[in-house]
């Protein structure tokens, strides 16, 4: 539409990074926009960093550092020097302290969708309110933990619970930097499938590594010898065969995403995945084959959290919730080649 003095009306300013597939993100002002960048990312990264500092909480044996909970000791809320189990009960207490600030990323995340993001809709505030909800659950569970002295039925399930939060944080942050509308398969069916698939074996993955886990050496405490029973050899070889199962659907999926129309994004998460996994299982033989030194194994923890996010990343790649006229934003076909 011309102006009255015919002159042509001046482009739009291009919007900012990050914002330009959200206009409930891009309408809010800079510094609101730097306040939610920094909730969803610190909650997905501290959902990630609990999972390490578990880790080394079990791997230096400090699983029982604190013998009650929430207090240290009876009558004792923080641990001191004349604690009975020395620096154990510090690395414990710190591994608490972690869980109190993923409490307030957790919160930070639900304040600022209520204030300023509701406009995303039903199932965004839903996503919102599930790291609070799981936070809370982590809290209950890690209780159980000391109470049943670190029994592997129990410490699995503290392990999964954060993956889920790990999926779910990522899924947040995905729907919050794309559209604000209903949620779309921005790619044919069949590549969905494919994806989901793959997701459905990473699942499997990370259920059978907790139980490598829970059979191996590396209990959490000096003195707990309780184990799944589970031979550790056998455990282990299922696990790399389910390993190399998904790295087949992977490989797969990458191809695919190459051959048919798909978001840019797509096929930049699935690269991402294909070089986590790639060092996941360099990482995860390697400490097979010398006896399960614990800095590997914290390693592969840390190798577990970041694959869990690129998994979920390129799976929910797949999907857009802008609006119809935007649909096409970003997708590249299959003749881009090297240019996406």
């Amino acid at each position: 539409m011309s102006t009255r003095s015919g002159a042509q009306a001046a482009p739009a300013a291009p919007p900012e990074p990050g914002t330009a597939a959200s206009p409930v993100l891009a309408s809010l002002s800079p510094r609101q926009r730097w306040i939610v960048l920094v909730a969803f990312w610190g909650n997905l990264v501290c959902q990630m960093g609990i999972i390490v500092t578990g880790g080394v909480v079990r791997l230096t044996g400090s699983g029982l550092g604190c013998s009650t909970w929430p207090n240290c000791e009876p009558g004792q809320f923080a641990p001191n020097t004349a604690n009975p189990t020395g620096f154990r009960a510090f690395i414990e207490f710190g591994n608490r302290t972690l869980t109190g600030v993923l409490g307030v990323f957790a919160i930070a995340v639900l304040v600022v969708a209520i204030l300023w993001l509701r406009r995303k809709g039903r199932g965004f505030m839903v996503l919102a309110v599930l790291p609070l909800v799981g936070t809370a659950l982590q809290a209950i569970v890690g209780m159980v933990i000391v109470k049943m002295h670190l029994h592997p039925g129990a410490v699995g399930p503290h392990f999964l619970l954060s993956i889920t939060l790990v999926v779910l944080s990522t899924i947040l942050l995905v729907r919050l930097l794309d559209g604000d509308g209903p949620a779309r398969l921005a790619v044919a069916p069949a590549v969905s499938a494919l994806v989901l698939a793959l997701a459905v074996v990473a699942a499997g993955v990370l259920v059978l590594g907790t139980l490598v886990t829970g059979s191996g050496p590396h209990s959490g405490d000096l003195e707990a010898t309780v184990r799944l029973g589970l031979d550790p050899r056998m455990i282990s070889w299922l696990h790399a065969d389910a390993v190399m199962l998904f790295s087949g659907l992977l490989l797969g999926s990458l191809v695919t995403v190459h051959l048919v129309t798909c978001p840019r994004r797509a096929r930049v998460s699935a690269w991402a995945l294909l070089v986590v996994t790639a060092l996941q299982a360099v990482i995860g033989y390697t400490q097979y084959f010398t006896a399960l030194p614990p800095v590997l194994v914290g390693l592969h923890m840390l190798g577990a959290a970041l694959f869990t996010g690129a998994v979920t990343w390129f799976a929910s790649s797949l999907w857009t919730w802008r609006a119809v006229d935007a649909a096409d934003t970003g997708l590249v076909a299959p003749d881009a080649g090297d240019a996406a």
